[in-house]
């Protein structure tokens, strides 16, 4: 199975092409550009690149958020036409699951994390089961840093593995409340892999399992700034339906 995977949930856009469990080509790039302005002509060029047709992909994958909100619909709206309009299978992937994936052999508990503004970090805590699968102990959350360093002193016992910008961001906070309970890995770690959505999504394809592109929408955990600050507009919006 030949997978096209895209990530645009952070400011850090990336691209995976997978054929079956091996990893063809991968792409990432740190950009203040919105990923509207590149997404598609970097579809085009890494599939050139790789010697592959869009014909013949046969699966799409794209993180599904916590993330930037206007990079999740640009992702999602894309890989979500691109399957509807071919008949192909389609999987959305949570942006904290993929970020924890490379981690999934260690022995230690990780904690994901994606800066959430406000304050705040999208967050979510795992335990490896030693076969390369991730348990999760804290649900994927939106909180501030100071109340997810005391959900982790009540939850592990041994050092955990932070990653992602929500780390590189609050660092400090969560060092000098934690103290010997982190281990931080190299910076490159600290950015979602769009491999990691493909080989996530390969494992749910593998078990039959899929979402429907019509209906699949971003997990956003917390509201959106029109919905906070414009709640009838954001009420009446909701009851049409939307494709994004």
């Amino acid at each position: 199975m030949r997978i096209l995977a895209v990530d645009t949930s952070t400011m850090s856009g990336g691209l995976a092409l997978l054929d079956d469990e091996n990893l063809t080509a991968e792409w990432t790039l740190r950009s203040g550009n919105t990923h509207n302005r590149r997404l598609l002509k970097s579809i085009d060029s890494l599939i050139r690149e790789a010697g592959w047709d869009l014909e013949t992909i046969d699966a799409f994958a794209v993180a599904s958020g916590p993330g930037s909100f206007t990079g999740l619909r640009i992702g999602m709206a894309t890989m979500k036409v691109l399957a509807w309009v071919r008949g192909k299978a389609y999987a959305s992937i949570c942006s904290l699951d993929a970020l924890a994936l490379p981690f999934c052999f260690s022995m230690n508990p990780i904690c994901a994390l994606l800066d959430a503004r406000k304050g705040e970090v999208y967050c979510a805590l795992y335990r490896p089961d030693g076969k390369g699968g991730l348990g999760i102990e804290i649900q994927h959350s939106a909180m501030t840093p100071s109340r997810l360093a005391e959900s982790l002193i009540n939850k592990v016992s041994q050092p955990v593995i932070f990653c992602g910008d929500g780390w590189t961001t609050y660092h400090n906070t969560l060092r000098r409340k934690l103290g010997e309970l982190v281990l931080e890995p190299p910076a490159f770690f600290h950015l979602i892999r769009a491999a990691s959505i493909g080989e996530l999504a390969r494992r749910r394809f593998v078990k039959g399992e899929s979402d429907d592109p019509r209906s699949s929408s971003p997990l956003y955990l917390r509201p959106s700034e029109a919905e906070i600050n414009y709640p009838h507009l954001a009420k009446k919006s909701s009851e049409k339906p939307q494709i994004i």
